[in-house]
């Protein structure tokens, strides 16, 4: 397995001057090198054939010890030097001051057709950023956070990835429910991958601590390695740089609410600077859609980031980026000018996104309140999100349309004739809508269903194949991922992963809201 191996981010950045695995506040640096803690009995569960392509690593490569060795830490890789990264982040609307990687260390970067990566794994010991953790993680986090990362890739999000899911052979104690009853679960690593994982916290501690040089060096390198069309460094440059980080922020969470994820905690230590979905922890699709709902036990009373929530989360997470690069820029209004598009943008693009999602394409005065109107439907009785958006391509006409949707409903039998009236007048407006469409029924369909996934990592679904894995059967991880690669095709031997989630699953730990632990 030879890979051929870059280091601008350890070569270009500053790195922390003491060399000791010592949890500490790193100063005047951008990471800090350290090794991975060498496990008992590493045991590769699983394996992105696609991921590991893009790397220029073969199939044959991924079955060999040396590839398990070093995507579980137990070996490095010739040459390279692994670093956690420094960072801070605003966790709940607060300054949490010095975050960093507490439980990811970065292995390499890795240069392939013109693509540069950055390999990472996410369990592999403590690091000076660990604070009072242990910097391991468990197979039910991995689990999740493996198969979700390249699901997203596959629904068209942005996202990074993963390359391999791990057991280490070590147990790991955690208090999954934070009630004061720990337990010990299988250890895990997951190699994650990226053309970056800097954050926006990653430039708020410069700017926190007053460190306007290396403020400054880490955005040039950005700019420099992931903006290079920006050109070279100056404050106009600056003002652009940002400006394409909203829109690339912006993109990513329109692609949340089409699919109807929730990322659970939108801290800005979790928001990368390269618009991508990162750090999988407490997320979940929309079951019911409610624009009030999180997957975050720890968001329960406030609902901070509940999903109808994001986009405004997005926002407050700019401008916080955007304090920290105001030293440098010194002009607030251009900043403030970007900051205001972002709404505008937002009302603009998550108009188009919805009329895509109900097949509208041509232009119509009465769209925003059809919309307006069928949200408020979603919401009447539980209904499920993915499901109904993919039986909603089938319509044909307002008089059976009800029949049509009848799987999206919880508990069809026992809706009121007010809802259901409610839901066939909506109904009416909607097959009058369509009437001043150009295209076909069949292209309507083709094209609803390219942006309306059938088969989205329902929280249950990923709590199945934890169970099974805990018993030691891994059959399950591969059944989802396989399916998960083609979210928006019918794959009808797979039609039972196409449906509402079970009752069991309603209550159930790990199925409905999860801790940052999970």
């Amino acid at each position: 397995m030879k890979l051929n191996i870059k280091n601008t981010l350890t070569t270009e950045l500053p790195a922390d001057v003491v060399k000791e695995n010592t949890r500490r506040q790193v100063e005047n640096a951008a990471f800090s090198y350290v090794l991975p803690k060498k496990t008992a009995k590493p045991e590769i569960l699983h394996v992105s054939k696609e991921m590991a392509s893009e790397l220029g690593i073969s199939n044959t490569e991924t079955k060999t010890d040396f590839f398990k060795n070093i995507v579980t830490g137990n070996d490095i890789y010739p040459n390279t030097t692994p670093y956690a990264m420094c960072y801070a982040g605003h966790q709940f609307g607060n300054w949490a001051g010095q975050l960093g990687d507490g439980r990811a260390i970065n292995l390499f970067e890795v240069e392939y057709q013109n693509k540069n990566w950055k390999v990472q794994l996410k369990g592999a010991g403590e690091t000076p950023y660990s604070r009072t953790a242990d910097g391991l993680a468990v197979l039910r986090s991995s689990v999740r956070e493996y198969l979700c990362s390249e699901a997203m890739f596959y629904l068209g999000v942005p996202t990074t990835r993963a390359l391999s899911l791990s057991l280490s052979g070590d147990a790991v104690l955690r208090d999954v429910l934070y009630d004061g009853n720990p337990a010990y679960e299988k250890g895990a690593i997951v190699a994650r991958i990226s053309p970056s994982f800097l954050r926006f916290g990653s430039f708020e501690i410069f700017t926190a601590r007053d460190d306007l040089k290396n403020l400054k060096v880490l955005v040039d390198y950005t700019i420099k390695h992931h903006f290079p069309h920006l050109g070279a460094p100056s404050k106009e440059n600056y003002i652009a740089f940002f400006k394409e980080v909203t829109e690339r922020t912006l993109k990513m969470i329109i692609d949340w609410q089409r699919v109807g994820f929730v990322h659970g905690v939108m801290n800005t230590d979790n928001m990368s600077i390269l618009g991508l979905t990162i750090d999988f922890g407490p997320y979940g699709w929309l079951e019911g859609f409610d624009f009030g709902w999180t997957p975050n036990t720890t968001d329960r009373q406030h609902k901070r980031y509940r999903y109808g929530n994001q986009p405004n989360m997005g926002l407050w997470n700019l401008y916080q980026l955007a304090n920290a690069l105001y030293p440098i820029i010194e002009d607030v209004t251009p900043l403030e000018t970007i900051l205001k598009q972002y709404t505008t943008d937002f009302e603009q693009q998550s108009l188009t996104m919805m009329k895509s999602k109900l097949g509208l394409s041509i232009s119509d005065a009465d769209d925003l309140q059809l919309i307006q109107r069928l949200e408020d439907n979603l919401q009447l009785v539980e209904t499920d999100m993915t499901i109904f958006f993919r039986k909603l391509s089938d319509f044909t006409d307002a008089e059976s349309s009800l029949l049509l949707i009848e799987k999206a409903f919880y508990d069809f039998e026992n809706i009121s004739n007010e809802v259901k009236d409610t839901w066939n007048l909506w109904f009416k407006k909607y097959a009058n809508r369509l009437q001043k469409e150009l295209i076909s029924s069949e292209e309507r369909k083709q094209k609803m269903d390219a942006v309306n996934p059938k088969y989205v990592l329902r929280n249950y679904m990923s709590q199945m194949a934890i169970d099974e894995a805990d018993k030691g059967n891994y059959t399950l991880i591969d059944e989802l991922f396989q399916l998960l690669k083609k979210p928006y095709e019918t794959q009808p031997e797979q039609e039972k992963w196409f449906s509402k989630r079970p009752e069991w699953a309603r209550n159930k730990v790990g199925c409905s809201m999860l801790s940052c632990s999970s």
